[in-house]
């Protein structure tokens, strides 16, 4: 059981992709509400397409929240040769990954390396009466991609993962999707925006409501990005 601040909001946020100045953006903006590290869970990728991938993981690694594996963490840890983020040949993220990830890959130190190799890989916990599951992408394959728009992928997703509500990252868009009587809560990520034509990125906040239950809400975080 996680020991949580019942009376703090929780703050979900996932994919720093190795950008520390939106990483210490949303570091004080958890400051600023009052939340406490133990409050908070990033759902994976702290390394990827950005120019500070140890600086952004040892961040967080200082900051004590919560965080489990992405693909990232995985290939990382191992050394492996690429991101394995599932990406479809021909696209533009599996040409920018050719060139990121051995970036990333040759600037982690063995430290580093080791504490990703620690992050488990979900998370479960009990919050305001409500059963939540942490994953990366899919419940049983870290590296799926799942959108709000794919209703029968969803509806697989939450059986899987067996709790009321799913906080998932991988996909980047943050979205609140009721499926059945379960939600999928994908709180988007901060370390690129969100393609809606902004520089904006985005978080989540999960705070217990006055009838016992739970009340999800995405966030844009802006933040000096030049």
């Amino acid at each position: 059981m996680i020991p949580f601040d019942a009376t703090k909001p929780l703050l979900v946020f996932g994919g720093p992709y190795s950008n520390l100045e939106a990483t210490r953006a949303m570091r004080q903006r958890a400051e600023d509400l009052a939340i406490p590290a133990n409050n908070v869970i990033c759902t994976g990728d702290v390394v990827a397409y950005c120019a500070a991938p140890e600086e952004t993981a040892r961040l967080v690694a200082d900051w004590g929240c919560h965080v489990i594996q992405g693909n990232c963490e995985q290939q990382l840890a191992a050394g492996a040769e690429d991101c394995a983020c599932n990406f479809e040949d021909g696209t533009e993220c599996a040409a920018l990954a050719k060139g990121w990830y051995p970036f990333a890959n040759s600037r982690m130190s063995d430290e580093m390396r080791a504490w990703m190799g620690d992050l488990p890989t979900t998370l479960r916990f009990t919050f305001a009466g409500r059963t939540f599951r942490v994953i990366h992408g899919g419940t049983d394959v870290i590296n799926r991609w799942v959108f709000p728009s794919e209703r029968d992928i969803l509806t697989e997703e939450v059986v899987l993962a067996g709790a009321d509500v799913i906080i998932a990252g991988h996909s980047g868009i943050p979205s609140i999707t009721r499926v059945r009587n379960r939600v999928w809560f994908n709180p988007g990520v901060i370390g690129m925006p969100a393609n809606d034509g902004t520089t904006d990125v985005w978080y989540g906040l999960i705070r217990p409501n006055d009838d016992g239950g739970v009340m999800l809400s995405t966030h844009r975080l802006a933040y000096d990005h030049h």
